[in-house]
């Protein structure tokens, strides 16, 4: 099936979010749609998807015009999508996920629940993926649910499927399995157009690259080009993709963990007896595959798990078993890995998401009540210096875009007075021109004498930005090795062995 987008438009109020968009996508042929966040990728797939209606332009499958008024539409047109944020039901089976919108009926009206775990199967068999159709979706892991979307688009005969930012919220193992599974998709005829903005990705994978920015194409690329070019593209300027930084110049030790462990609701010890030290003037990366302990560990460091264990010292002062309140009142700053449940309130401006931490402190408050005269300078003050790009400091931090709300996030943290800083996931769907920022502001809080730990998934992050990298396996640090160790050790390492060059945590 042959796809055309001609001369799509979409305004939203004064901003024009897609302006005139060509594009193009043959059978069997991945389509990299690369931009960085906010240039209108997401609102173009959403209107091919029938979420939205187009203002002006043309949807054309196989040279017929369509009209979509919704994404059943869509569907039966041969459209797929794999949702960044899946669109699944948590407490229903694989199988019922499946039948949801498309119920079958046996004789008598009941739903034809095998017929549905059939199709599963098929299409599982199909793609070597080990899915069980009776698995409750809120117990399988995220890749294996994002598998799930892939069979329910499948299951109604898609032959375009559209990838948005599928490997946001994927391990580096996750993601490499799903470009395996795309190549599969793409040798079976499928059309794919893959919304990323990660380079590594593109080059991995795409047959072509379509480079959007601020609503507009602003050209093509072979899968050929050089980052730098892709880099550039995107941004609008030339982009430094390495960390600049000079070697650390560690002082005194200032966090000493020792001993940590923790035990989640369900009883389980995910954190396990976990020590080390980070100096003033340093970067502890914390590396290892999702799901090995470090959201706890990194929780646990703010007095967010009641069931801790061991000592976590500031400075010679005590940290557990204070509240959160006081943790950040110490001088510890904290990037959590997802911004929109634990960094922000979307539905506040981007003034009021700048003090959440400090709202009751002065210059913010004075005799109890709060300054808004000094809430907007120093909004407006943080989104220039932090380049958020927004109307003002009023406008509502839901409606950024996923760059822009990680930069409201840095920029209230790094705007105190600090004497640790973690960092978790920090540039986790992030576009090429917010890592660049965001890791550069990491460093200076290092060069400035400030701890920092940064908690990535990302090697390619843990390799530009740590003085040293401590491994997590199974809740527990295996070993701290020097920033410039290779990937194949830390992959080893990652996996459980020990290797030799590894310190001993404490």
């Amino acid at each position: 099936m042959k796809l055309e987008l001609r001369g799509i438009t979409k305004r939203f109020g004064p901003l024009v979010a897609n302006d005139h968009i060509d594009l193009m996508v043959n059978p069997g042929e991945i389509h990299c749609l690369l931009g960085e966040n906010g240039a209108g990728k997401s609102t173009l797939m959403n209107q091919l998807y029938g979420l939205l209606r187009a203002d002006a332009g043309e949807i054309i499958i196989d040279d017929v015009p369509q009209t979509f008024s919704g994404p059943g539409d869509a569907m039966r047109a041969g459209i797929g999508m794999v949702h960044q944020h899946f669109m699944l039901i948590p407490v229903f089976t694989v199988a019922e996920n499946l039948m949801l919108g498309h119920e079958q009926t046996k004789f008598g009206g009941q739903l034809d629940l095998p017929a549905a775990r059939a199709k599963v199967r098929e299409i599982a068999r199909r793609f070597g993926f080990d899915i069980d159709p009776d698995s409750l979706v809120e117990h399988l892991p995220v890749g294996v649910q994002q598998r799930v979307e892939i069979i329910k688009a499948l299951s109604r005969d898609a032959e375009i499927l559209v990838f948005d930012e599928p490997t946001a919220v994927l391990t580096p193992q996750e993601t490499d399995e799903l470009m395996d599974i795309m190549r599969q998709l793409k040798d079976d005829g499928v059309g794919i157009v893959f919304i990323t903005h990660k380079l590594r990705e593109v080059r991995e994978v795409a047959d072509r690259i379509t480079v959007m920015r601020l609503g507009k194409v602003v050209g093509e690329a072979e899968a050929d080009a050089s980052n730098a070019e892709l880099a550039s593209m995107m941004v609008g300027r030339s982009v430094e993709l390495t960390v600049a930084k000079e070697p650390a110049k560690p002082g005194p030790v200032s966090l000493v963990v020792d001993g940590l462990t923790v035990v989640d609701a369900a009883g389980h010890t995910v954190v396990k007896d976990v020590g080390f030290q980070v100096r003033a003037g340093e970067i502890l990366a914390i590396a290892g595959v999702q799901g090995n302990g470090q959201t706890e560990l990194t929780e646990a460091l703010f007095g967010l798990h009641p069931n801790t264990t061991g000592s976590i010292t500031l400075n010679d002062v005590e940290l557990r078993g204070r509240s959160v309140r006081q943790i950040l009142d110490a001088g510890a700053g904290f990037i959590p890995e997802d911004r929109q449940e634990d960094g922000l309130v979307r539905d506040f401006s981007i003034a009021e998401n700048l003090m959440l931490d400090r709202s009751y402190q002065a210059p913010f408050t004075k005799t109890g009540r709060l300054q808004l005269s000094y809430l907007r300078d120093f909004a407006t003050e943080k989104i220039q210096e932090f380049d958020v790009r927004a109307q003002g400091p009023d406008t509502a931090v839901g409606r950024l875009s996923g760059g822009n709300q990680q930069k409201v996030v840095v920029a209230r943290e790094l705007s105190r007075e600090l004497k640790l800083l973690v960092a978790a996931q920090p540039t986790r769907g992030v576009d090429v021109g917010s890592i660049e920022f965001i890791h550069r502001r990491i460093v200076e809080t290092r060069d400035s004498g400030v701890p920092v730990i940064v908690v990535s998934t990302e090697l390619d992050e843990v390799a530009a930005l740590a003085d040293r990298i401590a491994v997590m396996y199974r809740g527990r640090i295996i070993g701290i090795v020097p920033g410039d160790t290779s990937r194949d050790t830390l992959g080893l390492m990652m996996a459980g062995e020990l290797v030799s060059t590894a310190e001993t945590a404490i």
